[in-house]
């Protein structure tokens, strides 16, 4: 029975990842301008998605591993001789450390890239930093 769930779910992956693939746009197949510029504008393009993905993968897998923590935690309460306490709390732990790290990284890019300028944090704005008492 699980041969057959297993190759129906490789069948239907395969044919998601076939439309995906025949239904998206193809970049380089206009006009003959394959060159750098080009190029490094299509890699700029593709990866600006990219933090949403690692936001929405983080959120997922953070939540996954909290309702694993509290599964582990009261398997624990049940039988304490069989799961140790600490699977449920390195569960909760790593869980909630995905689930903040979105957070985490939209204060990195805005301290490093302030208003999409680049004049982030830079040494000339560390030296102007006046340290003086009132």
């Amino acid at each position: 029975m699980f041969k057959k769930t297993k190759s129906a779910y490789y069948a239907m992956g395969a044919s998601i990842t076939v439309g995906m693939l025949a239904s998206s746009e193809v970049h380089a197949a206009g006009g003959g301008n394959n060159n750098f510029g080009s190029i490094a504008t299509n890699i700029t393009t593709s990866i600006s998605a990219l933090p949403g993905l690692v936001a929405a993968i983080s959120y997922l897998a953070g939540l996954l591993l909290a309702v694993l923590g509290v599964m582990k935690i009261k398997d624990h309460v049940e039988n304490p001789s069989q799961t140790p306490l600490k699977d449920g709390a390195i569960r909760l732990l790593a869980g909630g450390m995905l689930f903040g790290l979105p957070i985490l990284l939209e204060a990195m890019t805005e301290t490093l890239n302030k208003d999409n300028s680049g004049s982030g944090a830079s040494s000339a704005t560390l030296r102007a930093v006046n340290f003086t008492t009132i």
